[in-house]
């Protein structure tokens, strides 16, 4: 087995492996967001919602491997990636007002660093959701055997 079907091997076994953290990820970030008890107000069930479908999605695309699966779960994946970026601004936002509330007379780069620095919200731990967001439209890629059925 040399040349392309030995690269195709490659490719179908890096696939499987990129679904399986997806996997793992997915349900590790729901059971930690459930834990944390993060669904105080509507912005902060957006990830937990969100990971609903990317779980199906991941379902029907690895029993049917057709295009209307991938195309879903490559829309999810996108989905993911603006919950992510939004949610950075509202981790951002929410240790600002904190911050603020304590010292209204802090200067930008004092207010960024103290931010920065917060442990609630954690400034970067929507980040997650642009990782998980990348790593589905990694394994979303399509291949040879669903490069024809693409087309149409």
């Amino acid at each position: 087995m040399d040349g392309p079907e030995r690269s195709s091997g490659g490719v179908e076994r890096l696939r499987r492996w990129l679904l399986w953290v997806l996997v793992l990820g997915l349900a590790g970030t729901e059971a930690e967001l459930l834990l944390l008890e993060h669904y105080e107000d509507r912005w902060q069930l957006v990830p937990l919602f969100l990971i609903a479908p990317a779980m199906v999605a991941l379902g029907w695309h690895a029993r049917r491997q057709d295009a209307a699966s991938l195309r879903a779960l490559r829309i999810i994946m996108v989905l993911f990636l603006v919950a992510g970026l939004t949610g950075l601004v509202l981790h951002f936002r929410g240790a600002a007002e904190f911050q603020l509330e304590i010292d209204p007379a802090m200067g930008t780069w004092d207010l960024v660093k103290k931010v920065m620095r917060a442990k609630a919200p954690p400034v970067l731990a929507p980040g997650v959701m642009l990782l998980l967001g990348l790593i589905g439209l990694a394994y979303a890629l399509p291949n040879s055997r669903e490069k024809g059925s693409e087309m149409s």
